[in-house]
């Protein structure tokens, strides 16, 4: 039985807006300096995660939650792993862009998955602010405002701060803007709908792909935004907020000063460690554990021990 915590190595993706703060924040081994994303717990074929540790070093994530299920507390394991967590610096800002829900992915994309997400900002320079949602009325009024180019009126513009919290489902219109640093958990989907880029070229000259008409297909009218309730809780050393519980994911802020053991209450959890240093110990072997580290707690691990200084965000299904 699986008796270890499965570290993961991440896969990089180089953007037109990337930087190299996944590099000087986290320590990672970027390929280039306009690395925008780490895809750091994935299953997805367009960037899978590989193992780093145990008997299943080596194999991509997609091996081990087709053919060993049990480590996802499941008997069998059917269709695509259903999360993806991800690293994203934004040295410059993300197009304006919406995804679709799973009814649409499916018809149109025949993808199994529509992209539901969450943000939490790891850090931002000041100033710093996102897009999240629209001012147009209904569809018509969304298009004419597209078509006229009336960005400032239609889009609505949010101040970020460090540590803040978003939910973003799909129908959302939103962009993360220029400085800021986020952990994004979501649907294990890669579609995207842009809106709006700024006007701006790629390496070649060429501007990217608008996809207005999709957009304008899976966009919420008008835009509503959710009131997520934070739940905190105390556990021996260790302050868990529970940040969001959606269809699709709940997930967590762990905050550890000190020391706590505490049973799997989930089939399984997928962990980033954000900030700090400690040590997990599972049936008496320890592993060290750093800011930039990514893991999960397989469902063959009945309880668990972890000390020291950190910080970490915790999702599950």
């Amino acid at each position: 039985m699986y008796q270890e915590p499965i570290f993961l190595e991440p896969a990089f993706k180089k953007r037109i807006w990337g930087g190299n703060k996944l590099q000087t924040l986290f320590g990672y081994a970027i390929p280039n300096d306009l690395t925008g994303e780490a895809w750091v717990i994935s299953a997805h074929r367009n960037g899978p995660s590989i193992i780093k540790n145990g008997l299943l070093q080596g194999d991509s994530l997609v091996q081990a939650w087709l053919e060993h299920p049990l480590l996802f507390g499941k008997e069998t394991t059917e269709g695509d792993f259903p999360l993806l967590v991800k690293i994203l610096d934004a040295n410059d800002n993300l197009s304006v862009q919406v995804h679709p829900d799973d009814e649409y992915a499916r018809k149109v994309e025949d993808e199994p998955y529509g992209k539901t997400e969450c943000w939490y900002v790891l850090d931002c320079e000041q100033g710093s602010e996102i897009i999240f949602g629209h001012h147009a009325d209904s569809q018509e009024d969304f298009k004419r405002k597209v078509d006229a180019s009336e960005w400032d009126d239609l889009l609505v513009r949010v101040p970020v701060k460090k540590g803040d919290f978003f939910y973003v489902p799909s129908g959302t219109i939103h962009a993360i803007g220029k400085g800021i640093v986020i952990l994004e958990i979501q649907q294990s989907s890669d579609i995207t709908y842009r809106v709006y880029d700024y006007d701006r070229k790629d390496a070649e000259g060429n501007a990217r792909d608008l996809h207005i008409q999709p957009a304008l297909d899976v966009t919420n009218y008008p835009h509503s935004s959710d009131s997520l309730k934070k739940v905190e809780k105390t556990i021996d050393d260790l302050v868990t907020t529970q940040l969001a519980k959606e269809q699709y994911f709940t997930v967590y802020h762990w905050k550890l000063t000190g020391n706590v053991l505490t049973p799997l209450r989930a089939n399984y959890l997928l962990v980033s460690v954000v900030n700090g240093r400690g040590e997990i110990t599972v049936n008496d072997r320890s592993f060290p554990l750093k800011k930039g580290d990514n893991f999960i707690f397989p469902g063959t691990i009945t309880s668990y021990e972890i000390e020291g200084d950190l910080e970490m965000i915790v999702s599950h299904e």
